[in-house]
């Protein structure tokens, strides 16, 4: 009895301590909302697209349908408590009170990383202060018509773009232009523009003060969403940016699909 006792024990004891090396999966805040795109979709798109790819967890925030919204979770001093990174996908662009949008890049200057996707590179823009702009790495106020757009690595050994096509056909996208890139700002891709008749950035890395962003301006519909292209790249961009990705673009161990 005292053997299958101490045997019991034993075992539970390596269970135990096999559960507390198991790296914690990222706790990340998704905020969405705003005009002009389908988020009740696309919040679901993300989530679950990178968590087939990333040991990743998600609180999600999507609310408000113009461009003079005020997200909620925004008011509190300490919005950003407890979480590991937050992924933008938000479409604010009226909302221009400084003091509200100097409190949303507070947390991530301070080292908290960040993914901004799409349309979140032209929120906060009528405010008057940078410290959005430079918390994105880019300056950017309006975009090209939707249409096709062919986008090419231009940092292809970044681990960011491992696996990326050599060119990607992205159908039915928009192109952002790109006003004024600031000095932490690294292109990692680009498309060409047709109205401006020259290349703009659509992907790239950036730090701001302490903190790490991916981010792109690709994504406006839910079909380049839901693309394995997208969806791998913006896993290994979060990936990035929280410090799980190897070199060679492959999670972190610990941190690949369901923890592994």
């Amino acid at each position: 009895m005292r053997r299958l006792l101490s045997f019991f024990l034993a075992t539970v004891f390596a269970i135990t301590a096999l559960a507390e090396d198991k790296p914690k999966p990222i706790h990340a805040l998704m905020v969405c909302g705003g005009c002009c795109h389908d988020y009740e979709n696309q919040k679901k798109i993300l989530s679950e697209g990178i968590s087939k790819r990333a040991n990743v967890e998600w609180t999600i925030v999507c609310e408000g349908t113009d461009r003079e919204h005020r997200v909620s979770i925004y008011e509190k001093p300490d919005w950003a408590k407890g979480y590991d990174v937050v992924l933008h996908n938000e479409c604010f662009g009226f909302v221009k009170d400084d003091a509200f949008v100097e409190q949303i890049a507070k947390p991530h200057f301070e080292g908290l990383p960040a993914v901004v996707v799409h349309c979140s590179t032209h929120s906060y823009r009528q405010a008057s202060t940078d410290e959005w702009r430079k918390l994105i790495g880019q300056s950017s106020f309006s975009h090209e018509t939707k249409r096709d757009l062919d986008v090419k690595p231009i940092n292809a050994g970044h681990p960011i773009m491992k696996g990326f096509p050599v060119v990607w056909h992205d159908a039915g996208d928009e192109l952002y232009k790109n006003e004024k890139l600031w000095p932490n700002f690294v292109p990692l891709a680009q498309a060409y523009g047709q109205d401006t008749k020259k290349d703009h950035v659509c992907i790239w890395a950036n730090t701001y003060g302490k903190g790490k962003v991916f981010g792109t301006t690709l994504g406006h519909s839910n079909e380049t969403m839901s693309s394995d292209v997208y969806l791998d790249l913006v896993t290994r961009g979060l990936l990035w940016a929280t410090g799980h990705l190897n070199d060679d673009g492959t999670p972190a161990k610990g941190y690949g699909p369901g923890g592994k």
